[in-house]
């Protein structure tokens, strides 16, 4: 009879499985790599650190682990639970107090979410603090279903085609890493849960009804639970792009592509402005 240590096995096995495929897809660690891990309080997050350890613990190459927790200065904010688990766990940990709720709740209009400033500022704070610390990496806890949601949020809402990149070259130098890009959401709960990290609430955006992402979330798991295999498509289809089934003539250009080919031979071209004189004066 399966019991819940061989259930906590099976899915600890599939996400360092997941993790290690993106790592090596993406060249995201490299020996002597400082590595500041981005902890929010939440099942992502701690899912991700515990499985840097891990792998920091067996991989053939030497990286550090410095983790990070920013007091955003919410309410009632649970600090010590984090501060707590962090040193019981043995982590080399730092907790950076910034107000940045009372931006957040001056700035933000009434009715219009918290998410994108707050992120933006939360986002700053982590590039001034890796320098401090002398990090060259900043891992996020983004997942598959982050990425697929942020796919779908810039398709129907920002007018843009793009994800969350795996591995991106950010401010000051330094490189952000998602080791969890290939992760499923459903198996990172699952081994939280198993594991029984303390997870803190984010009162400040769990207090917003009807947030895009969260609408967007349940539109992709109403389809996968219709359509299995849709998360998983959608994941392959960003591992699959056509430039030339889109319509990015920017993307054309820089690829050097005048046309889609299907084997037919290169006719003669009309500019694009001369085209445009043309359609004008019909």
């Amino acid at each position: 009879m399966s019991t819940a240590a061989d259930g906590l096995v099976r899915v600890e096995k599939r996400l360092n499985r997941a993790m290690g495929r993106a790592i090596s897809d993406f060249d995201m660690i490299a020996d002597g790599d400082v590595i500041m891990v981005a902890v929010s309080g939440g099942k992502d997050s701690y899912t991700l650190l515990h499985l840097l350890r891990l792998l920091q613990k067996r991989a053939p190459i030497d990286f550090t682990l410095k983790v990070v927790n920013i007091d955003q200065g919410h309410p009632g904010y649970p600090a010590e639970t984090l501060r707590s688990y962090m040193r019981g766990e043995g982590y080399d940990f730092r907790m950076i107090a910034e107000d940045t709720f009372s931006i957040v709740t001056e700035k933000v209009p009434n009715g219009k979410t918290f998410c994108s400033l707050c992120s933006r500022l939360r986002r700053g704070i982590l590039y001034r603090v890796a320098t401090e610390l002398g990090c060259n990496k900043i891992a996020l806890g983004h997942h598959r279903d982050d990425i697929l949601q942020t796919l779908l949020l810039n398709l129907f809402f920002a007018g843009q085609l793009g994800a969350m990149p795996p591995k991106l070259a950010a401010e000051y130098g330094h490189i952000v890493i998602r080791p969890l890009a290939y992760c499923v959401e459903d198996d990172i709960a699952q081994y939280a849960e198993a594991k029984a990290f303390p997870i803190l609430p984010c009162n400040l955006c769990g207090s917003q009804d009807n947030l895009q992402r969260k609408v967007i979330g349940r539109l992709i798991s109403d389809l996968d639970a219709t359509h299995p295999g849709v998360k998983a498509s959608m994941l392959a289809a960003l591992q699959n792009v056509r430039p030339t089934q889109l319509l990015d003539r920017g993307l054309w250009a820089s690829l050097g592509i005048s046309f889609a080919q299907e084997g037919e031979p290169e006719r003669k071209l009309i500019s694009a402005d001369r085209l445009l004189r043309i359609s004008q004066e019909i």
